[in-house]
């Protein structure tokens, strides 16, 4: 009998092979109804910053949770796929000398160094918009109501209340380091309203009743704080090489965490409680959660 790990394994590379073949794709120098020309320059970096992009995992989560619930796997691929676009446009910012002043991103060099930083802030304006694009075309076959909802929520996931928002409070963090309930905060914007909105957005796609979305609210809210603590315990662990970006920099820069808070024995802790709740979650779903239940259990316990 194949395990559960396997099962997940396999579906997770399916996913990613899949998100790029569809992301290159739309990342294509054709152009669509409506524009005008696509300059190569700019096209060149976008596919540098959001190509080769490794597990896709937020694609994936909205994707599995689309699929749990009994939605149309096609249009939750694209809805994954404007969210990969949107995350990929917040590492490429993030990586300017203005914000992090990272060289390395997924083993290759940043889009800023690839290209110049003009470049870079324009791939990523274009890869935040394109986002919306994707969600609001025809291709992606959903009910307008649908499509309007996903609109807002990562409108919200990815704002001043979400991770643009976390990406501010990081900033400030550098100057005055924040408490507990502040790190969390922080970190619940930052990192975790898109992984959030990935499981939510698989509920909308599914045209779920409101309980079944919340609770895959909640599971995204578990598996985003999880997904934090363990890159805080990469973050001291683990070096460039193995994780494709530059590590330990939270601590030279004076940032807080809650690894540095509590200490690792705490974090590893909390990791084991924060999975067990998520996995949980999604009990009252049986035999049909447990790719997603398996997905929380490989966000704690990842090497990169």
């Amino acid at each position: 009998m194949t395990d559960t790990k396997t099962v997940f394994e396999e579906r997770l590379r399916q996913s990613a092979a899949e998100t790029e073949a569809l992301l290159a794709s739309l990342l294509s120098d054709a152009t669509l109804p409506e524009e005008i020309v696509r300059p190569p320059h700019l096209m060149a970096a976008m596919r540098h910053g959001s190509l080769n992009g490794g597990k896709r995992l937020r694609p994936f989560l909205v994707r599995e949770s689309a699929i749990l619930l009994g939605g149309p796997p096609d249009a939750a691929l694209r809805v994954g796929v404007a969210l990969e676009c949107l995350h990929c446009y917040s590492l490429i910012h993030d990586d300017l000398p203005a914000m992090d002043n990272d060289d390395l991103r997924r083993g290759r060099p940043t889009v800023h160094k690839a290209f110049d930083e003009a470049t870079a802030i324009l791939a990523g304006d274009s890869l935040l918009t394109y986002a919306f694009d994707i969600i609001a075309a025809p291709e992606t076959i959903l009910a307008d109501r649908l499509k309007t909802e996903l609109v807002l929520a990562l409108a919200r996931a990815a704002g001043l209340g979400g991770m643009v928002g976390g990406q501010a409070l990081d900033l400030a963090a550098e100057k005055s380091p924040p408490d507990e309930v502040g790190i969390t905060t922080l970190q619940s914007m930052k990192t975790g309203a898109l992984l959030r909105f990935a499981c939510e957005a698989g509920a909308i796609v599914a045209g779920s009743e409101p309980g079944h979305r919340e609770r895959m609210r909640a599971f995204g809210r578990k598996i985003g704080l999880a997904f934090q603590l363990a890159d805080d315990l990469l973050d001291l662990t683990s070096d460039a090489v193995t994780m494709g970006k530059a590590t330990g920099k939270d601590a030279a820069r004076g940032k807080g965490t809650l690894v540095a808070l509590h200490g690792m024995a705490w974090a590893e802790d909390r990791l084991g409680a924060l999975t067990k709740e998520a996995v949980d979650l999604l009990v009252p779903f049986g035999e049909k959660a447990v790719v997603l239940q398996e997905t929380a259990r490989f966000i704690a316990s990842r090497e990169k």
